[in-house]
């Protein structure tokens, strides 16, 4: 990523704190999501990060990840598999449940979305601990897809996401760490 184009993307995530709640600092994506250039560089970076993977197929869990997953895909000229929560999709589903810090929640897929055998990138806009997109690595293998990888936008270092899904390979084009 050296071509005389290159943008860097970090000064187009704004910083909230205390947002949701105090304490947390919450990363913003809408500066870059609403600058073309940002985005477009956003797409060409991932797709420069992933493209030696043989991505046959990219799955993103919603919403964020539908924002950067389909526009990737489309770079990339693979299909797009939404993953969403329980109830959302019209058709057969597969699910997977798991647990979070006060509970579990649950993840749907097409039954049809991945023929067994099929490369997957996983992609969402931001990696913090890795729980829901290691769920949706666990539902694409459930389907018999083979995860690829996964790609962030966004790494929060500090909570060890990419350590959680070593196994996949995770790649992120911004990492912050602490506040």
């Amino acid at each position: 990523m050296s071509s005389a184009a290159e943008i860097e993307l970090k000064p187009f995530i704004r910083s909230i704190p205390d947002f949701p709640k105090p304490g947390i600092l919450f990363r913003d994506i809408t500066p870059l999501l609403a600058s073309p250039q940002a985005m477009k560089a956003t797409i060409r970076y991932l797709s420069e990060a992933v493209r030696n993977r043989d991505v046959q197929m990219i799955a993103a869990a919603e919403a964020r990840g539908f924002l950067f997953a389909a526009p990737l895909a489309i770079e990339l000229n693979v299909g797009l598999v939404p993953i969403r929560k329980p109830g959302k999709l019209p058709s057969d589903t597969i699910s997977h449940s798991y647990t979070l810090e006060y509970g579990t929640d649950t993840l749907e897929m097409h039954k049809d979305a991945i023929a067994p055998g099929t490369r997957v990138l996983v992609v969402d806009d931001l990696l913090a601990t890795g729980g829901t997109v290691e769920a949706c690595c666990r539902l694409i293998e459930k389907a018999g897809g083979i995860v690829v990888g996964c790609a962030f936008v966004i790494e929060l270092t500090d909570l060890k996401g990419a350590e959680r899904l070593a196994r996949y390979h995770p790649v992120s084009l911004i990492k912050f760490s602490g506040k």
